[in-house]
């Protein structure tokens, strides 16, 4: 029986956020539509963020109110501070229905402070009140560590704080913790390690793994997780998104060319990859520029070509 391995895709937050044209509310929605037809397990739809500080996500109510959601499908929203996650609990509590809320926390200091402009105990106590929020509202909760496996301005993150730190969000009751290599410094040696330890200490909770192809080590870290036992994975349609904290960071991993490894390596991704390169080839005219997914040009593994018409042998 083949392993189940599931697909998260986040670029319509984490990919459109970073953009410097703005992406139509129209073209949100179907993306979304489209997303939901491919069979992935979740999809990270918006953030409630202050609009100045990211326009693109100023719709926020709007999508979540106008997208067709799929029954096997769960959506998902970033929520960064406390007066987001009131604003997140009114939408749900209208027209606009909210799987998951996910929260943010980077393993640094110095990370968190750029990211958030507050101290990593600063964001807990906030958590503790937002995870409260959200139960509350029926919806379930996801921390995400940012930074999990080196950050741009203090190198090395110990592996006791990121593992401290999902214990933190374990204890305040959350549903689910994501490692996150938010900047693409992370090596199959390191993620194995440290995924296999967190698979050890949280069986009771979800795991999830973030990559960044920043250093073209993504899909390896994906294999690398896999070994450790971690079966939830985020990629991005195109292979959108980055860092604006990491100069010369590039996108997340590509959700259809993990998923075309996935199934060739014969893994059960639950994905329909035709429908997922259909969506992916729109997004150069989308955001207006050329994208880093490499499926998407060269096509599935299996995709053939014609022989020659006329072969010379020796």
């Amino acid at each position: 029986m083949k392993q189940r391995i599931y697909i998260n895709d986040v670029a319509v937050r984490d990919g459109f956020q970073i953009e410097k044209n703005i992406i139509s509310t129209e073209t949100k929605i179907a993306l979304i539509d489209a997303l939901s037809e491919t069979g992935v397990a979740k999809i990270e739809t918006t953030s409630f963020v202050h609009p100045k500080l990211v326009p693109n996500m100023a719709d926020a109510v709007e999508v979540l109110a106008n997208i067709k959601r799929a029954a096997d499908v769960t959506y998902s929203v970033l929520v960064p501070n406390r007066k987001g996650m009131e604003r997140a609990v009114a939408t749900h509590q209208s027209d606009g229905r909210i799987d998951e809320i996910n929260v943010v926390v980077s393993a640094s200091e110095t990370h968190n402070r750029a990211n958030v402009n507050r101290t990593c105990d600063e964001s807990f106590a906030d958590f503790a009140i937002m995870v409260k929020m959200a139960k509350s509202a029926g919806i379930r909760i996801n921390g995400s560590i940012s930074t999990s496996f080196g950050c741009p301005f203090e190198g090395y993150v110990p592996e006791d704080r990121v593992l401290g730190f999902a214990r933190r969000f374990a204890d305040l009751g959350f549903d689910g913790v994501s490692l996150a290599d938010t900047t693409g410094m992370a090596n199959p040696a390191q993620v194995e390690r440290l995924s296999a330890a967190a698979v050890r200490q949280f069986s009771n909770i979800e795991l999830t793994l973030h990559f960044h192809n920043t250093r073209g080590m993504g899909l390896a870290n994906v294999i690398a997780g896999i070994r450790a036992g971690i079966v939830h994975y985020d990629g991005s349609l195109a292979g959108l998104g980055g860092c604006p904290f990491a100069p010369g960071a590039t996108g997340n991993i590509c959700t259809e060319d993990m998923v075309n490894m996935l199934e060739d390596m014969d893994y059960d991704t639950g994905v329909d990859l035709d429908r997922l390169l259909a969506a992916a080839v729109k997004m150069p005219a989308i955001v207006g520029h050329d994208v880093t997914g490499q499926v998407m040009r060269a096509g599935k593994t299996m995709h053939l070509h014609a022989v020659p018409g006329k072969l010379y042998t020796q």
